[in-house]
């Protein structure tokens, strides 16, 4: 490896940045001049523009995410463009679009999907690639998040079968076979002790669950009963310690509860529930 290369590992490693090695290579692949792949083993200075790298490597030593940087984030089957108005999707969300597969097997099945607080559009984007006759309305109560999320929408060439509202869930009037959402859900006190790459470059807004972080799931049991069709199902995230919480707000729900689903590292992530 490059001396060049070495030396950017080691201020990165110095600054406890988390695999330097892996965001030192899209760094480098974000600067390079040709569209080819440059691979480590024979990397040369000449590949890439200098001042645009030295710009990329200056803000990841501030910690601001590798995401933010090149505005570009992945999730499910798509690469999304992301930046500090929206919380990057992250792999345990996927668990959404798992378990809305499994609700409604018939792919072609012409269902109505509601998606509460779309931000970057990942979860509706991802669940119009995967039910290709299906309708979806994904609101938000940010303008700013919306406006990416049109971006992609607009990218993926969406923009007949998505319908963006910038409202709330007590303002909309429409029936629908599956609601998800992805809602804020961290609490006043976890919110002082997250770390520096997510609270200072992702918006408050997307995080802020209020004191205990279930006040969103409080608004979802009184909202959300009354948006759903018979036969139709909630899917949503929760932070790892709010099961019993969430069962809790929604033991009085007029909704069944079917089931939680444990993301990768085994932490309660997901919860579903049906109207019968």
């Amino acid at each position: 490896m490059s001396e060049f290369l070495l030396k950017k590992i080691t201020k990165l490693k110095e600054k406890k940045i988390p695999n330097p090695e892996i965001d030192l290579r899209v760094m480098i692949n974000n600067s390079k001049l040709k569209n080819k792949e440059i691979i480590f083993s024979d990397f040369k200075l000449e590949q890439i523009n200098i001042k645009k790298f030295n710009s990329l490597f200056e803000r990841r030593l501030l910690n601001e995410p590798i995401s933010k940087i090149i505005n570009k984030k992945s999730f499910w089957k798509d690469s999304f463009f992301v930046n500090h108005d929206v919380l990057d999707p992250r792999p345990e969300t996927e668990g959404i679009i798992e378990e809305s597969i499994r609700v409604f097997k018939n792919r072609k099945e012409k269902i109505k999907i509601l998606d509460i607080g779309t931000g970057s559009g990942a979860i509706a984007i991802s669940l119009a690639r995967e039910f290709l006759d299906a309708s979806i309305v994904a609101i938000d109560i940010s303008k700013k998040a919306l406006k990416v999320a049109k971006k992609n929408i607009i990218d993926k060439r969406l923009e007949n079968r998505i319908h963006l509202k910038n409202t709330t869930i007590d303002l909309i009037n429409e029936d629908f076979d599956l609601i998800v959402s992805n809602p804020p859900y961290i609490s006043k006190n976890e919110l002082s002790n997250i770390s520096r790459e997510i609270k200072g470059f992702e918006p408050l807004i997307a995080l802020d669950g209020g004191i205990d972080g279930l006040m969103f799931y409080r608004d979802f049991a009184i909202n959300v009963p009354r948006l759903m069709k018979p036969n139709s199902y909630f899917i949503f995230e929760i932070g790892e310690t709010q099961f019993d919480a969430c069962r809790e707000i929604f033991a009085n729900s007029v909704l069944k509860f079917e089931k939680k689903v444990s993301d990768l590292q085994k932490k309660d992530r997901i919860m579903i529930f049906s109207k019968i």
